[in-house]
């Protein structure tokens, strides 16, 4: 069967009761951004995901302008028999309705051209002597995946490492593109050889024989807190014809953070057109905080100062996801930078521990409880209670284990083992919900931007459904 499609289509949602609040919200902040006309269907069942195409298909009422039909994610089964009965296509939206804009290409029409970057993002693998072969490269295979675009062999102070050629050489066999981080000319000599194409770093101590290594480096100040020796490094590696960028290295809270801070803002205005990095773990290995939102902070300072490469780690726990963040970070203040407009509401995967909107029910969840029909259970995250609802009962509370022994209380007849781990599981996710300020669907996976992992839907039974 053929359709032709109209200029602005007009979708026709079904859904059942409890969905419909969220599907009415979603859609109302939709409509003034997407070229699109709307109805919505709220069919004589409870929970939508159990509806079937056929069934749909004996109840559905189609207005005449309607142009496509818009089946909840769940709703499994061939849709031939609805198309044939409705004359018009059938689409299944997304599972679940957060994903709506996305759907709709709401991001696209908003964001168009977001993704770009120009800073290229550095990983260390740390001390990489101590490390055999295979974990080294199965490190660089992860950070490489997660977005870095050059891997930096991180060397220990003291003895020369010996195998530091043959380490290289092998990471540049399988594709990557490296950097030696290490002052000792023993070390960089051999790593430069097997492929390494920039040196960490280069100072006083060094800068003599950089001259023969044939490759980039990167210069530091001799006296940080004056850049010392910073004006003699550069101007002996110019005279050698020896390409650098300039770290005016950034120190930890503490120690010196925001005086580093000026150091870089200093060099650019000393070095207008000079390449810049900034490695940016000593702040996010060294802080008490989650490393994200630090990251987007350090990247929107390197975008605004043309600093085009950053050198990060993810070694301590609560920065082991720093190169992915990093590299959506770098797309974030590119654009936010290159627009001019503040970096909001155009990156989910960073909003990991909150969410950007809380959906609240309120009164609704009191008609709920009068107009369900079955004993399943509806579980609920709001103004700072739990609730439980279902035919006749609505339980709150803030407390996962009284609620649940005010449920029991009622002697209810569908409550075995099974069941009530099933129950356990979904408050648990809803008590996180209200202790972080998260929206909790229930038999969805919380939302944990880039980290979200998605969840199987253990409550959808596949029998024929429930009806008033």
């Amino acid at each position: 069967m053929c359709y032709s499609r109209r200029m602005v289509e007009h979708y026709h949602f079904v859904t059942g009761r409890l969905a419909e609040h969220s599907l009415r919200e979603q859609l109302r902040e939709l409509a003034g951004g997407i070229d699109f006309t709307y109805t919505i269907d709220v069919l004589p069942i409870t929970v939508a995901a159990l509806m079937t195409p056929q069934w749909i298909a004996s109840r559905v009422k189609v207005p005449s302008e309607t142009t496509r039909i818009m089946l909840p994610g769940y709703c499994e089964g061939d849709v031939a028999e609805l198309e044939m009965t409705a004359s018009v296509p059938v689409e299944r939206g997304p599972r679940d309705l957060r994903q709506l804009p996305e759907y709709f290409g709401r991001e696209d029409l908003a964001s168009s051209g977001y993704g770009e970057h120009d800073i290229e993002i550095l990983a260390e693998i740390n001390h990489a002597p101590r490390l055999p072969l295979k974990q080294i490269l199965r490190q660089a295979e992860q950070l490489r995946d997660s977005g870095a675009d050059v891997l930096d062999i991180g060397c220990d102070p003291g003895e020369a490492w010996s195998e530091v050629g043959a380490c290289v050489k092998v990471l540049c066999d399988a594709g990557h593109r490296v950097t030696i981080d290490s002052f000792n000319p023993k070390e960089i000599e051999p790593a430069v050889r097997a492929g390494a194409e920039l040196v960490l770093s280069v100072n006083a101590s060094n800068r003599e024989a950089a001259a023969d290594w044939g490759c980039e480096v990167v210069v530091i100040p001799d006296d940080l807190a004056t850049l010392g020796g910073l004006d003699e490094t550069l101007g002996s590696l110019q005279l050698a014809d020896v390409p650098f960028r300039i770290d005016p290295v950034l120190e930890p809270i503490g120690c010196g953070f925001a005086a580093s801070l000026g150091r870089y803002l200093e060099v650019r205005q000393r070095y207008p057109d000079a390449e810049m990095m900034m490695g940016i773990g000593n702040l996010t290995e060294l802080t008490d905080a989650d490393s994200a939102p630090i990251n987007v902070l350090l990247l929107g300072i390197c975008q605004e100062l043309g600093i085009r490469s950053v050198l990060t780690t993810q070694v301590i726990n609560w920065a082991r996801s720093s190169v992915k963040e990093c590299d959506l970070a770098r797309r974030l203040v590119h654009f936010a930078i290159q627009r001019r407009t503040p970096p909001k509401h155009l990156e989910p995967g960073l909003v990991m521990l909150r969410d950007p909107k809380l959906r609240q029910r309120g009164a609704d969840l009191d008609r709920l409880a009068t107009q369900l029909k079955d004993k399943n259970y509806r579980l609920f995250a709001e103004e700072e209670q739990l609730h439980l609802i279902t035919s006749g009962l609505h339980l709150q509370d803030n407390d996962p284990f009284a609620l649940f022994e005010a449920l029991l209380a009622t002697s209810p007849k569908n409550m075995d083992p099974t069941h009530a781990f099933y129950l356990g599981f979904e408050l648990s996710k809803a008590l996180t919900a209200l202790t972080l300020g998260k929206h909790y669907e229930q038999d969805e996976a919380l939302d944990w931007g880039f980290l979200t992992a998605n969840e199987q839907h253990h409550r959808l039974s596949r029998k024929q459904p429930e009806s008033s």
